[in-house]
């Protein structure tokens, strides 16, 4: 998850996100980068390693001074330096049209303005650029999104912001983006907290 504090909780996490359980959502997501990509909520860099040659220029976007450096200390085993820009998902410094492919994996759920960010997120898209996620969201399951509404308010707090119970498809389709394919199912560890949305949406 890109999350926006660091303290203990979310460290541990964040370490979460570190599990090999996890590294195929990251390889299906990361494949699909195309061209000049922005990573949204880069973390610790987690993800670098898995672009191919088809994202020709990384752009990693993260407002956690302490996530960048855990990030550029990945550098050196990679063939090439990303650019990396320290500011928040609701104000990129980057100019309307100048991306091709906007990724983000865990970082939805963290971010305070999400739909803010989401039309942040279509405005540095070129036509027909896409957004590649995958995300942890609202449950189908009745039962299970009680407990995701019940648990939101005492986990917010403890993991830095983070939201059990975002409607993913849903924002994303409202923010103008027309959804090209999603694969939703529940991930590994305790339900409330894991249903995942995968997909790939264009910018209309």
């Amino acid at each position: 998850m890109g999350f926006y504090q660091t303290r203990v909780v979310p460290h541990l996490v964040q370490l979460g996100m570190r599990s090999a359980r996890l590294v195929p959502y990251r390889r299906r997501v990361i494949a699909g980068a195309r061209g000049r990509v922005l990573e949204i909520g880069l973390g610790s860099g987690l993800n670098l390693p898995f672009y191919g040659p088809d994202a020709t220029d990384i752009v990693g976007l993260e407002p956690s001074p302490a996530l960048l450096r855990m990030a550029r200390q990945a550098f050196d085993s990679l063939p090439r330096r990303p650019e990396l820009l320290e500011a928040s998902a609701e104000a990129m410094p980057l100019e309307d049209r100048s991306i091709d492919t906007a990724v983000t994996t865990w970082t939805l759920c963290t971010i305070a303005d999400v739909e803010r960010a989401l039309a942040e997120v279509r405005r540095v898209l070129k036509p027909g650029g896409r957004l590649l996620f995958v995300e942890h969201g609202r449950a189908p399951d009745a039962s299970v999104r009680r407990w995701q509404d019940r648990l939101n308010p005492l986990w917010k707090p403890l993991a830095g912001g983070c939201h059990l119970n975002r409607p993913i498809a849903e924002l994303v389709a409202g923010a103008g983006f027309q959804i090209e394919s999603l694969s939703t199912g529940y991930g590994p560890g305790p339900r409330p907290m894991v249903f995942m949305y995968e997909g790939r949406a264009r910018r209309t």
